[in-house]
């Protein structure tokens, strides 16, 4: 199944590759314009593979209380740095990033911080989960979360933007990263949209013992919350210890 996403990744961006030159050649904008939205299909498989925060984003859900609309906007909120991040370093702080291929795509730095705001966002799920009977959450907690996760950049953004930038047809890049965009915010939708109707099925089973279903909501909070903790500290020691 993994061989079969990583095939169908490399064939649109081969694909892309040739609308790319065809284009910088003179080709005009009616072929590379049919072939756009296959950038929605590139987006959505490429979210399938490992990272995009897709673990961070179940974990989060599965500890909340968020609503399933909510939960959409938290992944769109995710998605929407996710690209954005990556075009902003391609045409704004490329020498950000490394510039060999096997770790091209990543920024360390941004990596750090993400992971940082990651970890205070769960510092304080643990702590509504320890000292709220309600187990509330902030309005806003959410949205942030997802912005926080999202701020590790898109490498195969990247390597489209690049490629288009290297072709001096930019717009092409930005176009098709946007197709991407809504590709990757179908993909973590799902994985939102899932993670909610099973926290919410499992809630629903416990009704009949709320005591245990209060006991449940916040232990599951304080886990999430710890989970993030966790994430967050590797993540900075790892960047303490190369540096």
């Amino acid at each position: 199944m993994f061989q079969q996403i990583v095939d169908v990744q490399r064939e649109i961006y081969l694909a892309f590759a040739g609308h790319i030159k065809g284009f910088a050649a003179g080709g005009g904008w009616a072929s590379f314009l049919a072939f756009l939205p296959m950038g929605i299909v590139f987006g959505a498989v490429h979210a399938m593979t490992p990272g995009h925060s897709k673990s961070v984003l179940a974990t989060y859900l599965a500890g909340s209380s968020t609503r399933a609309h909510r939960a959409l906007l938290v992944s769109l909120a995710l998605s929407f740095t996710h690209v954005t991040m990556a075009v902003l370093i391609a045409l704004l702080a490329l020498p950000l990033v490394s510039h060999s291929f096997v770790d091209a795509g990543s920024s360390p730095t941004l990596e750090v911080v993400s992971r940082a705001l990651l970890g205070v966002i769960g510092l304080w799920m643990l702590a509504s989960a320890l000292f709220r009977h309600d187990h509330s959450h902030a309005e806003g907690e959410g949205l942030l979360m997802g912005v926080a996760a999202g701020l590790v950049p898109c490498p195969l953004t990247l390597f489209v933007m690049t490629f288009a930038m290297i072709h001096q047809v930019v717009v092409t890049g930005l176009l098709f990263a946007f197709t991407m965009m809504i590709g990757v915010g179908l993909t973590l939708s799902v994985v939102a949209l899932l993670t909610v109707v099973f926290r919410d099925r499992i809630a629903y089973l416990m009704r009949t013992w709320p005591r245990l279903l209060g006991f449940v909501s916040r232990a599951t909070g304080a886990l999430a919350g710890l989970v993030l903790v966790a994430v967050a500290a590797v993540e900075i020691a790892n960047w303490l210890a190369t540096t």
